[in-house]
């Protein structure tokens, strides 16, 4: 006679709500550092709250614990964390001087990450694992972010006017990416991973390596090739695949 499983101790689902509550407090926290003007600080909270997210569903998929409770209060929680706060963080830092252009960009933000959350929660179950459809809300921040910490690279030159147009320009460019269906790595699925293990420690310890010794430039440079694969990715390598299928598809006479 089989025994039956124990059923699992529902106090085991607060430990990934517990990440969740946590990355919502670290963004709250971001918008309180964000009106008073602290942008560095607030970058941090969110590339903090980035981390926590992350942390969430790695701890709900190694407990088994994940519901849709949890889904959607994390839902909840990223447009906190990576809509209102980088939003906020834009905003006061350099899109304020463009006065009702910059409140809308920055509302944009808010509006596109939520758009891209909801199409996000309803598609998750019908789409592949493999790729994003839209800029994730997490790398939209954390390349708002990275930009604020690395601008003690930016020649001095740039540094007023120039850098100011350059975050409002990418401002709308990250919103509109976020509700394209550009496909993003989700990195979720692990095939490369267990056919070369080894190969792929050592190169993550060396991107690991190689961030950590300039973690302000190649922060936000690595956000940027992300941005720029996900796109590279679907406009030459899907487009043509799309277009030799087409070619390929026998015509009904």
């Amino acid at each position: 006679m089989s025994e039956r499983p124990l059923p699992r101790h529902k106090g085991v689902y607060i430990l990934p709500n517990m990440f969740t509550t946590a990355s919502l407090f670290v963004g709250f926290l971001g918008i309180l550092w964000a009106v008073q003007g602290r942008f560095e600080v607030c970058a941090l909270a969110i590339l903090g709250s980035g981390i926590l997210d992350g942390l969430d569903g790695k701890v709900a998929r190694l407990t088994g614990t994940s519901s849709e409770f949890g889904v959607q209060y994390d839902s909840l929680a990223d447009l906190v964390a990576f809509g209102v706060t980088p939003a906020m963080l834009v905003y006061f830092w350099k899109l304020q001087q463009f006065g009702r252009l910059g409140l809308m960009a920055a509302f944009l933000i808010v509006a596109c990450g939520a758009l891209r959350l909801a199409r996000f929660n309803v598609q998750t179950k019908v789409i592949s694992k493999k790729f994003f459809i839209g800029l994730p809300i997490p790398a939209q921040a954390c390349t708002l972010a990275t930009l604020v910490l690395f601008t003690p690279y930016i020649p001095e030159a740039w540094s007023g006017r120039p850098l100011a147009l350059t975050v409002l320009t990418m401002t709308y460019a990250l919103s509109f990416l976020m509700v394209s269906t550009i496909r993003f790595a989700s990195f979720k699925e692990y095939g490369f991973l267990k056919a070369h293990p080894f190969s792929s420690m050592v190169t993550a310890i060396l991107l690991f390596v190689l961030v950590a010794s300039r973690p302000r430039a190649l922060g936000f440079l690595l956000f940027l090739g992300y941005i720029a694969s996900g796109i590279l990715y679907t406009l030459f390598y899907l487009s043509r695949r799309g277009s030799k299928l087409l070619r390929e598809t026998p015509k009904l006479s």
